[in-house]
């Protein structure tokens, strides 16, 4: 009986194109596993489907003028297509604006509403007095307390890096009007997390076989304590929460929405369902998400571990009628030409522009040689054009061509009879019957940089052999060599052919054209002899024609113009020496740090500066334990203007260094006073 395997990628937003971080975080590596189990014969769906709700979006369509819905319409179509240009073969692309969906998120939310597991807690959030709305985290602007941005998001600094809530904001001012928010009441649904930590540590703990990055990530959280978090916000563009369950506890519903952390999950389940229902078996969704038989695994990037590896697995378990997820590889970033991508300055390769200009194929083998696995790695284009012409141009397509070509020559376009092997026919037969086992073990260990290198490397030895039969000659010299070096040749590019039809599917098609021959979920082969004396093959063909530095050039100079880093110090925005004197500096001694009560990430520091003692309110708590800080000497800027936070008075800002991974405060290497001016 064939594996059953349920294989998701996170949902994209509807409201941009795709571009290279999402393929490598989501979608390529789940594809490369995907086309890898349907060659084996696996009972295998492939679920994804836009995110179309949250804040992001109707964001884009205030900004634009028009309707969250003509947003979502347009870039579900667009995305939907250059997945499927780029080779992504979704057995199903749903949409969560779908009926479909908005009545399976109902209905898991009333099954957990009627089971309990939601707590309803009255609290005072932000809204904006001009718009007449409740502001959530993306609709909140204003200056960072770690860094000093003054058009930080709600929920995250842009500039550091550091993840804020509203409330954490100095001089908070509505996105939608710039008007100062005020506090005002509403009732909300939590889930409580905390209820189901030990259960969840208990089912981690289950999956040592998961990735470090992923337990690590994970288990941050669980050291940090799951905190109640709410299911429910006040938006108008949404799933309706349930108005029975509303009129249950006597709210009024109008207004509230379901979370879209809390929606977008069990987009994956409304899609299955959707994809049964044109299957015209509307119950076959229970065989992927109700049996216990199945495997599920979710491909994610590392910015939706906590949703997948935590808050929806509790989501299932607690529903009780779901299986829970057998993985979640999810991967780290993908930086570009030596820097973060940024699809604002449009500091970005975009899926669909790519699409126009080169072959899928090739980009599909640079990601995923370089996947960014466990780290994050770096995409250039350099290293792009050398895959392609010097790996699959030179070595694979190198290889497909000289033996197409040699056969047709010498054979008659025809596969010659197999003689006698010796022993460097059996080296090459034993890599031959190797590669099923080796390659797929990788895939299903989602090590797909070392199932690249070992199938390009399966490429080069076949290379090897053919230089070194020297065929051109035995031809001649030995016929009955010839033609056995050749078939062998052959049988090697129809494997070749099938090893990498997960990662260069169009390329993969391209051989079997050639080679006149093609068998379906083909690959743990008993005999690698499948083509048979005497069979035809096609007109040989170049599978790959080699690019050329200009167009290169062209995509490298596009980057460095939308990267500020490489803009003209003559065009940058410069200050003078009088203005940078007006900032001071100087050095402080941390005296006491501890946790600031209801905030996940301040710490309410005592610092002195020379015969002074000052309140700092910073933003620290997730990159430093309190007790580690006491007795640091920092920098402060000592005259910056006061202000208060949660409310506590914040009288001056440390100087800090981040990047995509941490917060590092900058601190002095010599003992040195506090209060010292720095110049």
């Amino acid at each position: 009986m064939s594996e059953r395997i349920l294989v998701t990628s996170a949902l994209p937003y509807a409201n941009g194109p795709i571009h290279l971080g999402h393929l490598a975080g989501a979608y390529l590596p789940a594809d490369i596993f995907v086309r890898y189990h349907r060659l084996k014969g696996s009972d295998i769906i492939f679920i994804c489907g836009s995110d179309e709700h949250g804040v992001p979006i109707m964001l884009k369509a205030r900004a634009e003028g028009v309707d969250p819905q003509k947003i979502v319409d347009e870039f579900h179509e667009r995305n939907k297509k250059s997945f499927a240009d780029f080779g992504i073969d979704f057995t199903y692309y749903g949409r969560t604006s779908s009926p479909v969906h908005h009545q399976t998120s109902q209905d898991f939310f009333r099954t957990l509403a009627q089971k309990k597991q939601f707590i309803l807690k009255k609290e005072e959030q932000l809204f904006d007095p001009e718009a007449g709305i409740f502001l959530a985290d993306r609709f909140v602007r204003g200056t960072c307390p770690s860094c000093g941005y003054d058009d930080a998001y709600g929920d995250q600094c842009e500039k550091c890096g550091t993840s804020l809530s509203p409330a954490e904001l100095i001089n908070p001012r509505s996105a939608i009007t710039n008007a100062k928010p005020v506090l005002k009441e509403t009732t909300h649904w939590y889930l409580p997390l905390s209820r189901y930590q030990k259960k969840l540590e208990k089912w981690i703990a289950s999956h040592p076989e998961w990735k470090p990055n992923t337990l690590g990530q994970i288990k941050s959280w669980f050291s940090e304590g799951l905190k109640d978090r709410a299911v429910t916000r006040d938006l108008p563009w949404g799933v309706p929460i349930p108005e029975d369950i509303a009129k249950q506890e006597g709210i009024d519903a109008s207004g509230k929405v379901l979370y879209v952390w809390f929606d977008a999950p069990i987009g994956y389940i409304s899609a299955t369902r959707e994809w049964a229902i044109k299957q015209g078996n509307p119950d076959l969704w229970k065989e992927y998400w109700q049996n216990q038989n199945t495997r599920l695994v979710h491909f994610i990037g590392k910015d939706n571990i906590v949703f997948h590896c935590i808050i929806f697995p509790a989501m299932l378990a607690e529903h009780g009628q779901y299986v829970l997820p057998d993985n979640v590889p999810a991967n780290e970033f993908l930086n570009l030409e030596g820097n973060k991508l940024s699809t604002s300055r449009n500091y970005a390769v975009w899926l669909e522009e790519y699409l126009q200009k080169f072959e899928p194929d090739s980009l599909r083998y640079t990601l995923a040689s370089n996947l960014p696995e466990t780290r994050d790695t770096d995409f250039s284009w350099k290293d792009f054009q050398a895959r392609h012409n010097n790996e699959l141009a030179d070595i694979l397509g190198n290889f497909i061509n000289r033996t197409v070509t040699f056969a047709h020559r010498y054979f008659e376009g025809k596969v010659p009879p197999l003689g006698t092997l010796d022993a460097f026919d059996e080296e090459l037969v034993s890599v031959l019957k190797k590669a099923p086992a080796l390659l797929g073990g990788h895939i299903d260990n989602f090590r797909f940089k070392l199932y690249i290198k070992d199938f390009m490397d399966m490429a080069r030895f076949a290379n090897k052999y053919f230089n070194d039969r020297e065929p051109w000659k035995t031809r001649k010299s030995n016929p009955s060599q010839c033609a056995t070096s050749i078939n062998l040749c052959l049988q090697t590019c129809f494997i070749l052919s099938v090893m990498g039809a997960p990662v260069i599917p169009f390329t993969s098609r391209k051989i079997w054209k050639l080679l006149n021959y093609y068998k379906p979920d083909f690959w743990d082969y008993d005999d690698f002899r499948m083509l048979p004396d005497s069979h035809k093959l096609n007109t040989p063909e170049i599978l790959f024609t080699k690019i050329e530095d200009g167009p290169i050039a062209t995509e490298i100079e596009r980057l460095q113009k939308a990267n500020p880093v490489n803009i003209p110090r003559q065009e940058q925005e410069l200050i003078d020496i009088e203005t940078f004197s007006k900032v001071k500096l100087k050095i402080a001694e941390i005296l006491k740090a501890e946790k600031v009560e209801k905030a996940d990430r301040l710490l309410r520091l005592s610092v002195r500066v020379g015969d002074e003692t000052r309140q700092i309110i910073a933003g620290l708590a997730k990159h430093y334990q309190p007790e580690n800080l006491i007795g640091k000497k920092v920098v402060v800027v000592y005259n910056l203007a006061p202000a208060v936070l949660r409310g506590l008075k914040s009288e001056g800002m440390l100087l800090a260094a981040s990047d995509e991974n941490q917060l590092t405060l900058l601190t002095v290497m010599e003992d040195i006073k506090s209060g010292a001016d720095i110049r």
